[in-house]
């Protein structure tokens, strides 16, 4: 058995003259269901089985169930058969809209509720006319009911005005009635006109031409790309602290929220998630050259002129400002039930994760959350606190990122011994970085900071005074657990980009574990190992002198 495959798309250009002899190749339905898809952060590949008994010689195999939305550049198609088989072009195009079968029924149908409509605006004008009757004979009775205007006893009057009330009930009821039939036949003829009218086509057709060398069964896999489907990695942590007896275990879960709205449901399909993008393309942006250099000169002042037209003075500012204008510009160029999970296929370049089984995820039906994997971790713990903005603890787990497949960016639902703690977001992370988890205030960590000294004024000799601001702090960690924990203090020391503007730590400070911590400039950090009720103490006191004609300002950077 020989196969060749050509994956060529075209717009009605035929191209298989090589491989059909003179006639017209016979054309043959097809149905085609979803069997694969892999869903990227941008977009998503379809493949679709399509299951074919060929006669021999040439055929062109139409599909109608295409959803609208496929990128018809990207479709390609290759298969098996038991004969020789060649695939020739393949095209995708909307099919014609067209009108219904029946429209001769439907027109006569349309006709006969007119006429019944009609019917009921002859009942409706009868009513009313019986309505204005009944009024007009109470409007214009005279003071008495005889032929001579004599009064009649009441009981007379109360069987007209019953008489007259009846007349106008039953009119109304009648104008009422035929009214709301009235409303059913237009809702009715509405109906029909909308299936009488052409609808237009909710599916793409894409046709494939076929030759092969004898009658034989045909299976094609036809695959194509799709823009309106996403999915968006999600995480749960659930951390189990150490205690006396135990040490720390951290079960990350891996998620992937899918959702689509291609149009076309995937529905028991095989399906996997990856992590390339494929809509920024495939290369880096270039770049232009950046010229660094003085502007123009200004151009010299119009001479005056004596007054002319307003025409012609329009069209001469306008001849100016094209002429001097600065033309165009250039910018620069996110036992337990077990929960079913993926298997990972890790490459050079991109990873994708394989659901084993089969599962469906309809179109516009919401978020549908897969498990992709779960990791069991021996993390780091540590206490954490920035008691310059928050005394507040806070418990964090760091650990190394082992795994091949990287780690995308994400929201992470955070659980401590069981309970849910509130959700964070997971920074990206390949292997062998180190990824920090916070799991909540830690409410048996007491921080506290103090201001032991603040001086701001002058410093030196009377002709080389300096201003000069000096600031001391105290922070006290005490640690209430019945275990010792590890403790790390984070305060600012104040940055200089300027040479006159000269910062310093002053003796006395507790020596620093880290300076500019994770590169942030002036952030320092005191790791402490704080026993089971210890109270522990950091002095930090630091200077920034300046000249004293000048005035500083100490922000956060932006």
């Amino acid at each position: 058995m020989t196969i060749r495959k050509i994956g060529l798309v075209t717009t009605g250009l035929m191209l298989g003259a090589a491989l059909t002899a003179p006639g017209r190749a016979a054309n043959l339905d097809a149905t085609s269901i979803v069997d694969a898809v892999t869903v990227y952060p941008d977009g998503a590949t379809v493949t679709r089985i399509i299951s074919l008994d060929l006669p021999a010689g040439e055929t062109t195999a139409i599909a109608k169930d295409f959803p609208l939305g496929l990128d018809a550049s990207s479709l390609r198609v290759e298969g098996e058969a038991g004969a020789k088989l060649v695939i020739g072009t393949v095209d995708a195009k909307p099919p014609r809209a067209a009108p219904p079968v029946n429209l001769p029924d439907i027109d006569k149908r349309i006709e006969a509720l007119k006429d019944e409509r009609a019917n009921y605006d002859g009942a409706i004008a009868a009513a009313l006319a019986r309505k204005k009757f009944a009024e007009r004979f109470a409007e214009s009775s005279p003071a008495g009911l005889g032929e001579k205007g004599e009064a009649r006893p009441i009981t007379e009057w109360r069987n007209a005005f019953a008489a007259v009330a009846e007349e106008v009930g039953q009119a109304d009821t009648a104008i009422r009635d035929a009214e709301r039939k009235q409303r059913e036949i237009d809702r009715e003829i509405a109906r029909l006109q909308a299936d009488r009218a052409a609808k237009p086509p909710s599916r793409m057709e894409v046709q494939i031409e076929l030759s092969s060398a004898a009658a034989t069964k045909a299976t094609l896999r036809v695959t194509y790309a799709v823009r309106n489907a996403r999915w968006v990695p999600l995480y749960d942590a659930r951390l189990e602290t150490s205690a006396k007896d135990r040490k720390p275990a951290l079960e990350l879960v891996r998620r992937a929220e899918i959702q689509q709205s291609t149009g076309e449901d995937w529905s028991d399909v095989a399906l996997s998630v990856s992590t390339v993008r494929t809509g920024r393309g495939g290369s880096a942006p270039e770049l232009r050259t950046v010229i660094a250099q003085y502007p123009p000169p200004p151009p010299p002042p119009m001479p005056q002129r004596p007054a002319v037209s307003a025409a012609r003075g329009v069209a001469e500012s306008r001849a100016q400002e094209f002429h001097f204008g600065g033309g165009t510009s250039f910018g620069d160029a996110a036992d337990k039930a077990i929960e079913q999970q993926t298997v990972a296929d890790v490459s050079a370049f991109q990873t994708a994760f394989r659901l084993t089984g089969r599962v469906t995820v309809s179109a516009n039906d919401g978020a549908k959350s897969l498990r992709i994997s779960t990791t069991t971790i021996a993390p780091e713990l540590i206490i954490r606190a920035a008691p310059v903005v928050d005394p507040t603890a806070y418990l964090e787990a760091n650990f190394p990122q082992a795994e091949d497949a990287p780690l995308l960016p994400g929201k992470v639902s955070i659980y401590r011994d069981g309970m849910f703690v509130g959700t964070s977001r997971l920074a990206a992370a390949g292997k062998d970085e180190t990824v920090r988890l916070g799991f909540g205030a830690d409410d048996k960590v007491k921080v506290e900071r103090i201001v032991l000294k603040r001086n701001e004024g002058s410093a030196g000799l009377i002709m080389t005074t300096a201003k000069i601001d000096e600031r001391a702090f105290k922070t006290t960690v005490r640690n209430a657990h019945d275990f010792p924990v590890k403790v790390a203090i984070q305060d600012q020391l104040p940055v200089s980009e300027n040479e006159e503007i000269v910062v310093e730590m002053l003796p006395g400070t507790t020596t620093p574990t880290a300076s500019n911590v994770r590169d942030r400039r002036g952030v320092t950090e005191w790791v402490l190992d704080a026993k089971s009720g210890e109270t522990k103490e950091i002095t930090f006191a630091w200077r920034v002198r300046w000249p004293k004609d000048k005035a500083i300002v100490m922000s956060p950077s932006g």
